[in-house]
């Protein structure tokens, strides 16, 4: 995704509890390294943005059903 301050494409990682919506990952802006010769975070760094795809629902395998015996189970004969 685009960062809302400078415009660089830019990694988003998801918030919790808010399934629509990431923080940006920190970044320094385009041409501000050579400017200051070290790194410069960006205004919009760790900014909360609505992702680009909305509320996703996640897929989640459900565990398999353990066999007699696993995990401590009594094993009746």
């Amino acid at each position: 995704m685009k960062c809302p301050r400078c415009g660089r494409d830019v990694a988003a990682g998801p918030v919790a509890g808010r399934l629509s919506k990431g923080r940006v990952w920190r970044h320094d802006p385009p041409n501000m390294r050579s400017r200051y010769d070290a790194l410069v975070s960006c205004d919009g760094s760790l900014e909360i943005v609505d992702l680009p795809y909305g509320q996703m629902e996640l897929a989640v395998d459900e565990p398999a059903e353990p066999e007699p015996g696993e995990q401590g189970e009594p094993v009746l004969f």
